[in-house]
């Protein structure tokens, strides 16, 4: 009778652990290092992940050194989020440990500038899906909604307009599956054409990465629409249905 009691205790034990593993918080780490153009809506933009973190009960590391790139550190996050981060980031290791951390299962997020970074690595290129080529002034433009089943588009309708800073792009990856296009008949000095693709995701290696070309003002961090388009980058990212 002891020995059975005894099991059914172990079970519950076991069913315990296994309950608080999964209502375990999941953590993402916001990377703002920058080699190169520093945007000023960086600060606006952490402070709105940190809310949308408390909102959404996910807690947010913040780092701008590319030192705590290693696995062992990495893998403590579902995502991790290259916010207006420019220039030569990592160094070869930091490279190899990241590639790992995707390889494993790791999720990336890309924020506007994450396209304008690491143009010597081309597994990044893939990974982030696209590199900036230059950009006209900040203005209004119409955004079409390519597919409106994905969490970072669900919230919006067919067009989505908004004033932004937007990139022109090249080494296009034609492998992710883009969700919003840039009309480049609504604005002025797009280079890209009828292919101007503007926010996707993918797989890829392993790993799962969103990219949005949006998030140059401050502006967006205060924006509700915006932030709700982030935030389902994020949560398919971090691997949420």
């Amino acid at each position: 009778m002891k020995s059975r009691v005894f099991q059914v205790l172990v079970l519950l034990l076991i069913s315990l652990v296994s309950f608080s593993c999964r209502l375990q918080t999941p953590k993402i780490l916001v990377f703002t290092k920058t080699d190169g153009f520093r945007h000023s809506s960086i600060d606006a933009g952490v402070e709105a992940l940190q809310k949308l973190g408390v909102a959404h009960k996910f807690s947010v590391d913040t780092t701008s050194s590319s030192l705590l790139f290693t696995y062992k550190n990495l893998k403590k996050y579902k995502a991790v989020v290259f916010l207006n981060s420019t220039g030569n980031l990592l160094d070869n290791k930091e490279q190899l440990e990241f590639k790992k951390y995707i390889n494993t299962g790791g999720g990336y997020v890309g924020v506007h500038a994450a396209a304008d970074a690491e143009y010597n690595w081309p597994w990044y290129n893939k990974l982030v899906g696209a590199y900036f080529n230059g950009h006209p002034k900040v203005q209004h433009a119409t955004l079409q909604v390519v597919d409106s089943t994905h969490l970072a588009t669900k919230m919006l309708g067919k067009t989505w307009g908004k004033v932004d800073e937007w990139y022109n792009y090249k080494d296009l990856n034609e492998d992710v599956h883009v969700l919003l296009m840039l009309d480049e008949g609504s604005y002025s000095g797009g280079k890209n054409g009828v292919n101007h693709p503007m926010a996707w995701y993918h797989n890829y290696d392993g790993g799962r990465a969103f990219y949005t070309g949006l998030g140059h003002t401050k502006e967006s961090y205060s924006d509700a629409k915006f932030l709700e388009h982030l935030l389902g980058g994020l949560l398919y990212a971090i691997g949420e249905k």
